[in-house]
């Protein structure tokens, strides 16, 4: 019954297909037109599935011409109903590009009433043969164009029809030619020549060559509507998708040179160029090296360069290894990109920060400066550098010579694309290598593509590419049923779903499997229910209450702070706040640096390492220098400033003693405004540590004795307990090293088979002292 519903529907969506394909030329969902395509194969519903294949073969022939599929598709369609005169007429429409060769056999050498007696019969001869051969042809085609069934009055029939109608006057004269030569063979070995025949020749042939002119111009028409707007740069760069701002800068730019080159036709001056010198900004996969490309073409096709030609190169093709070799390389590099233009992508790596005496970076730079205003090359090629904004920025910045070649006008960045445009692209590769996206497959990379758009460092179009590949991969490496068309070009769902990296346990179980922290586990679980309360208000269309998720926890060493860390980020990502979830446990010295400037570039990259998850700081309150040169507040200061700029993409905890903690809260204002969950972990009571180090021993498969927790139970009250948690572990870590040495020196291998599982009072006991003694 379900089948049957489905099969009516679909009925209804072939006649909306039908009239989509009258409207726009094509079908926009063809990954739904594959899935009807499973649907009818498996339903056994020839006629509507010929119906079908007529459809998706005229939706692709646009997007693809007449490719091996749609010829396929087509003559299924056929197949299946012979009856299908749309199908039949798509075949015919694409039958007679094939024909255009016909004519090429009549190429006949040439024939001289001065030549002698012999080459003439000679030359008759090879007429003779040639014209048999083209009739011979011409008539099999023209009865193959007769035969193709043609809807009276389309597009198609009218040109079956010209075509036609040139091929029967071209029979019509070989034919005549045929004869002609054979009274002229027969006249020529005769005792009586006439020059009649040869003037018959010599008029049939003209009338051949015009009319294989006029076949021959049918089907140049066609290849150059095809090739109109292949050799124009700025097409092609108008059809890559988004980028609308970019267009419009090198549309502007592609109309000045061209005033320009008006202006000099004209005899007008023009004393200083406009230079053809790019810096394009843009994070991965925005296009740049593309756009490059495309401003070489551009320069070519407008003249300003003899050369449409792009030599690639980076840090490791310019920069030497010993002095001379930097200038060598760079020089060799731009006698490579004469006449055309050089695009060095990542240019800032050039120079980098701090370099040594053994680093030529600076030396390549000003070798190229040299280069490009010098005598010898100056003028005779452009350059066009490429990278991050903000490390170009101050690349340039600390490169006045470079700088200066370079006019802000000539500065052209490239945004991130949109998720929009990122499903776009994502689509077009999918089309690339013939395959089509479900809608259950779009909603999949959407998510995929959110979670990835982490930071700056975000591959744009080439992540999204890939993950478009990887899901092919995954769609390749199933187990196939050889008779389903859709495992071939279909993407789905699952193709593009992520292995999942979380453990079997859930996050909350394991922080309510944690020992003692009643107050934390209550006050976790408090925030994260209110997090998923105005995530769920957020989904319904309702005002979410602003989440303060950046904590402080507080407690001695050992009490389980980075532990709930680590849970808490897990919590956040399953609840949708966090994209990664990750942690990244640090310190004071992935923070601070040794000189001026380098502490918030250190700062930066370890909250970037963090995007997406939780940036966990342990010991924070050491980030509070003690003499007045200390860069911990420069830390400080930043890490104020990047909380700010990610928002919700970062979630910050401080951790450390509850009173140090509050003195480095009160030293910045911004700091103190942006933690307003705290955390408390106290200390861990004797059952709470006898507790962890009876699951720490049972995850080794060794218990305590009952004396043994008699014996810890006693001494534990009357011991100071630095570590909390770890003391404990690290304790059972001595009893267990305590207990070999007691079972191996013993030499009874029956009390070792009986005692292996235990640990006893002396066990413990010699581990207290140890510990006690270190």
């Amino acid at each position: 019954m379900d089948q049957q519903k489905r099969l009516l529907s679909l009925n209804e969506q072939l006649d909306l297909w039908e009239d989509e394909i009258e409207k726009d030329g094509y079908i926009r969902d063809e990954a739904e037109l594959i899935k009807a395509m499973k649907l009818l194969t498996k339903a056994d519903e020839t006629t509507n599935l010929s119906r079908l294949l007529t459809l998706a073969a005229q939706s692709r022939s646009l997007r693809n011409g007449f490719d091996t599929l749609v010829v396929a598709w087509l003559k299924k369609a056929v197949q299946l109903n012979p009856a299908n005169q749309k199908a039949k007429s798509l075949l015919a429409s694409n039958h007679w590009k094939n024909k255009g060769g016909i004519f090429e056999q009549l190429v006949f050498p040439r024939i001289r009433e001065t030549d002698n007696r012999a080459l003439k019969k000679k030359t008759a001869e090879q007429y003779i043969y040639i014209s048999q051969q083209f009739l011979s042809n011409a008539e099999e085609e023209l009865d193959e164009l007769r035969a193709q069934p043609m809807d009276t009055g389309s597009e198609s029939a009218a040109k079956f029809g010209k075509l036609i109608q040139i091929l029967e006057e071209a029979i019509e004269e070989a034919a005549a030619l045929l004869k002609a030569t054979e009274l002229y063979e027969e006249s020529v070995t005769g005792v009586f020549h006439t020059a009649v025949h040869y003037e018959e020749i010599k008029n049939r042939l003209k009338n051949l060559d015009e009319l294989k002119l006029v076949w021959e111009s049918e089907f140049s028409s066609e290849q150059d509507d095809t090739k109109q707007t292949d050799g124009d740069p700025l097409s092609e760069l108008n059809k890559m998708i988004g980028l609308e701002t970019v267009k419009e800068r090198v549309n502007d730019f592609y109309r000045y040179l061209k005033y320009q080159q008006k202006r000099k036709e004209l005899g007008l001056q023009t004393k200083d160029d406009q230079s053809l010198n790019m810096v394009l900004t843009g994070n991965p996969g925005t296009g740049k090296t593309s756009l490059a490309r495309l401003l070489a073409k551009i320069y070519h096709h407008l003249g300003v360069l003899p050369r449409e030609e792009i030599i690639e190169a980076d840090r490791s093709q310019l920069v030497g290894a010993y002095v001379g070799q930097t200038e060598e390389n760079v020089r060799k590099t731009v006698e490579q990109a004469l006449g055309g233009a050089l695009f060095i992508d990542e240019a800032y790596s050039l120079k980098r920060e701090g370099q040594t005496g053994n680093d030529y970076g600076q030396t390549a730079i000003d070798t190229l400066v040299s280069l490009m205003t010098g005598k010898e090359y100056g003028g005779k090629f452009a350059v066009i550098l490429a990278g991050y904004p903000e490390e170009m920025r101050q690349f340039l910045d600390a490169n006045p010579g470079l700088r200066s070649r370079f006019p802000q006008s000539n500065f052209i960045h490239l945004p991130d694309y949109t998720d929009d445009e990122l499903m776009e692209i994502a689509e077009k590769a999918a089309q690339d290598n013939d395959f089509a996206m479900t809608e259950g497959a779009k909603l999949e990379l959407k998510e995929r593509i959110e979670k990835e758009r982490v930071d700056e460092t975000f591959g744009n179009a080439r992540t999204v590419r890939n993950l478009v590949l990887e899901a092919i991969f995954k769609k390749g490496a199933r187990p196939v049923e050889e008779d389903d068309f859709s495992i071939y070009t279909l993407l789905e769902k699952e193709d593009f779903e992520s292995a999942s990296s979380t453990t079997a346990e859930k996050p909350l179980d394991r922080l309510h499997d944690l020992v003692g922290l009643d107050t934390v586990k209550s006050e976790v679980t408090t925030l994260i229910s209110f997090v998923r309360m105005q995530q769920l208000r957020k989904e319904k269309g309702l005002p979410a209450v602003p989440i303060q998720l950046h904590s402080v926890f507080t407690g001695n060493p050992g009490t389980g702070k980075t532990t709930v860390a680590k849970i808490y980020a897990e919590l956040l990502k399953e609840c949708g706040m966090l994209k990664r979830g990750h942690l990244i446990v640090s310190s004071r010295a992935d923070f601070v640096a040794g000189y001026v400037g380098q502490t918030a570039i250190k700062t930066k990259k370890k909250i970037r390492e963090a995007l997406g998850g939780v940036l966990f700081i342990d010991e924070a309150y050491s980030l509070l220098g003690q003499t007045s040169g200390d860069f911990g507040k420069e830390v400080i200061d930043t890490l104020v400033d990047e909380m700010t700029r990610h928002n919700e993409n970062l979630v910050v905890i401080l951790a450390g003693y509850p009173n140090e903690m509050e003195r480095l809260l009160e030293s910045n204002p911004g700091l103190r405004s942006r933690f307003k969950k705290f955390f408390h972990f106290p200390d861990y009571s004797v059952e709470e540590l006898i507790v962890i180090i009876r699951n720490y021993a049972g995850k080794y498969q060794y218990k305590p004795t009952d004396e043994a927790v008699k014996f810890l139970s006693v001494e534990l009250t009357k011991t100071e307990i630095n570590g909390n948690g770890r003391f404990a572990t690290n304790l059972v870590d001595e009893a267990i090293q305590s207990q070999a040495f007691r079972l191996i020196g013993a030499e009874h291998e029956g009390a070792f088979d009986e005692n292996v599982l235990h640990l006893e009072e002396q066990d413990f006991e010699a581990a207290l002292t140890k510990i006690k003694g270190e």
